[in-house]
């Protein structure tokens, strides 16, 4: 358990307003960024997600580079923490969406192509995964060639 300063348990994060509002100002931005991009680029009833697909695998992306970003460089704890709430959980959370995916999976299986819907959930599962993945391996090389020319 961490301990504050005073000897005293510290408060969590989510009984904290100021770590609370951070994620709050992110999700706002995310939700914002989102909400717009699926207005401009509509999907039509019955057809594919692309843009729900699209925008959780690079949130997928995003969210790998971050957080191996901030695990490699970001020594400050509380800076870090800051980050992480501010851009991965409220940022990076707002703009993806799980609960559109389920809902655009099930609306695709109802209408009668249920392997597509399957494939769509699959597809997403392992894109998201291979860009997490891909961004995490991009980031520690990044990072290994500044450390290696800082030298």
């Amino acid at each position: 358990m961490a301990v504050s300063t005073a000897g005293r348990p510290a408060r969590p994060a989510y009984l904290r307003p100021s770590l609370v509002g951070l994620v709050v100002v992110g999700g706002t931005v995310g939700t914002a960024v989102r909400y717009r991009l699926e207005s401009v680029f509509a999907t039509p009833a019955g057809g594919m997600p692309w843009v729900t697909f699209a925008i959780n695998v690079s949130g997928a992306f995003l969210l790998g580079f971050l957080l191996e970003a901030l695990a490699l460089v970001a020594a400050d704890g509380r800076r870090r923490r800051a980050l992480q709430l501010t851009l991965g959980t409220g940022l990076l959370g707002g703009y993806t969406t799980y609960s559109t995916f389920v809902l655009e999976s099930i609306a695709l299986g109802s209408h009668g192509t249920l392997p597509f819907a399957v494939a769509y959930v699959a597809a997403s599962v392992v894109v998201g995964f291979a860009a997490a993945f891909v961004a995490m391996g991009l980031t520690r090389a990044a990072v290994r060639a500044d450390w290696k020319d800082a030298r």
